[in-house]
């Protein structure tokens, strides 16, 4: 080695700089289940990130994208060590395995690139489609915006469902439960209205966020497919955890699923949110909280299941003009089991959320969808939000048919009835099936108001009752082609003139002129 090389390499290592990274590793103790025990970590953060082993050299954001990475969540914090869940294919952690702290907290991707997309609980595509290129991190646990930062609901978020627009509506940063019995249709009215609105203005149309927690894949694959053919998929988001999943998945997607939706709420727009079902995420993270050996209380829940629920559903917010005026409306589902609304999960959504839809599976079974029990169904927030046009033709609908409900049991009697009993009855049963509809197929606002204002003035009374639900689409195709210029003032002014009723009864009379046979007087 000549002596100018030599004098190279002194200088090269003269001007070394040493680096040096500090980690904080521990290495896997015990693993089962999808829970490892881990000794060491002792910086370690409630929701941070861990790294197993076999996965270095990538920061988490390009591992979310690569999907090669595994991943751990802290969710324990004890005196000897952390336990956490594991983020993927469980059967690669073995015990003795080193762990790396990331020193992140759990995030999930958002932004425009994710409407129209299918993801899984953390944020990565699952459609096939490819990663996504320019997205923001946002965290999935986040504290709720204060009383400062809100405002009182005072916008329509329109479901499209005549029943639940005129008796129990719900406003944009509302929370409002459905709940029900299995197979009473809690989906079907999430999903309707969803699709109900393309019919808002594109500037002020909703978000859409459906995620799907515990749920067949088949059924999740049926709703994108029933998305896609009412032109609704374009803005909606499918955050998926199905039924084989990990629980920790299932505990997480709606957090994931509210976080992405945080990312649009905070550019100033509306967001509508469908949580189907918490039962199902309640039931995950049970099994998640056995397996890292919390203390079991009521059925075997730990203590804390209230306020898993509480700070995702707080989440959901009508935000002040300071803060962008941006909203989420969430409407989280629950499962009862035999119409039991006082089990424990049942009641503690309840009392978190703004009201209440409550599907029955007698009125179900009897044909009346949507089977809503109007005696127990409630909005505590919405009729604030509700329009004009709405409130006034909807003002006594609701006592009218809670009262017909009482009266029912006396039907098999109307020999015996007085009248007004009688008439109150007959009226009841038409109103009934007036608020019946077809799933999939939600209404205009305007078109419902014309269509409820015809049944309050007793339109229907000489319309045989197993006639009703078809000459109630035959009046609104002909209000559609004969006087679209009616409903869209409607629309527009969101109130019901004077002028704008008597418009409404000369199209009603003309209607009757023009079908005389459906208007054959009721035996």
């Amino acid at each position: 080695m000549n002596t100018s090389t030599v004098e190279k390499i002194i200088k090269e290592i003269q001007q070394l700089t040493p680096k040096s990274e500090r980690h904080s590793v521990g290495s896997v103790t015990a693993v089962g289940d999808g829970v490892v025990a881990i000794d060491g970590l002792s910086n370690a953060v409630m929701s941070e990130i861990i790294l197993f082993e076999e996965t270095k050299g990538k920061k988490l954001a390009d591992a979310l994208e690569t999907q090669g990475e595994l991943y751990g969540l802290v969710l324990n914090l004890e005196e000897d060590g952390v336990r956490a869940t594991i983020l993927g294919d469980t059967a690669r952690v073995k015990e003795g395995m080193t762990v790396k702290s990331t020193g992140q907290i759990l995030s999930v991707p958002s932004g425009e690139e994710l409407l129209g997309r299918v993801v899984n609980a953390l944020g990565e595509p699952v459609d096939g489609k490819g990663p996504f290129k320019n997205t923001t991190m946002m965290p999935v646990e986040r504290q709720a915006s204060g009383v400062i930062d809100r405002k009182s609901v005072s916008v329509p978020l329109q479901t499209g469902i005549k029943a639940i627009d005129a008796m129990i509506p719900i406003g944009r940063g509302q929370r409002e439960l459905i709940i029900g019995d299995r197979g009473t249709g809690k989906t079907t009215v999430a999903i309707d209205t969803i699709i109900n609105q393309r019919n808002e203005p594109k500037g002020k149309r909703p978000i859409c966020i459906y995620v799907a927690i515990g749920q067949k894949e088949s059924k999740t694959a049926r709703i994108v497919e029933q998305l896609r053919q009412e032109n609704a998929l374009e803005y909606t988001i499918i955050v998926d955890a199905p039924a084989s999943a990990p629980a920790a998945l299932q505990f997480l997607a709606p957090f994931s699923g509210v976080a992405i939706g945080e990312y649009f709420m905070d550019s100033g727009r509306d967001v509508l949110i469908v949580y189907d079902d918490l039962s199902k995420q309640a039931v995950a993270y049970r099994q998640l909280s056995l397996l890292l050996r919390r203390p079991p209380g009521r059925e075997a829940y730990p203590g804390d299941i209230f306020y898993l629920h509480s700070r995702l559903l707080e989440r959901s917010a009508c935000l002040s003009e300071e803060k962008g005026g941006g909203s989420i409306t969430a409407l989280p589902i629950i499962e009862t089991q035999e119409g039991d609304v006082s089990g424990y999960i049942p009641t503690n959504v309840i009392s978190i959320t703004d009201g209440q839809i409550f599907l029955m599976a007698e009125l179900f079974n009897k044909g009346v969808r949507p089977a809503i029990d109007v005696g127990i169904s409630v909005s505590r927030v919405g009729s604030s939000a509700q329009t004009k046009s709405m409130k006034s033709v909807a003002g006594g609908l609701k006592l009218e048919l809670a009262q017909f409900r009482e009266l029912e049991a006396f039907m098999q009697f109307a020999a015996d009835l007085d009248k007004v009993t009688a008439d109150r009855i007959e009226s009841g049963r038409r109103m009934v099936e007036v608020l019946k509809q077809k799933n999939g197929a939600p209404i205009p606002v305007e078109k419902q108001v014309a269509i409820l204002y015809a049944a309050g003035g007793k339109f229907f009374t000489d319309v045989p009752v197993g006639k009703v639900t078809a000459v109630e689409a035959q009046l609104a195709n002909y209000l559609d082609g004969q006087h679209a210029k009616t409903l869209a003032s409607i629309k527009k002014t969101g109130a019901l003139s004077d002028d704008l009723k008597k418009e409404l009864n000369k199209a009603f009379e003309q209607f009757r002129l023009a079908h005389p046979e459906s208007f054959a007087a009721a035996k």
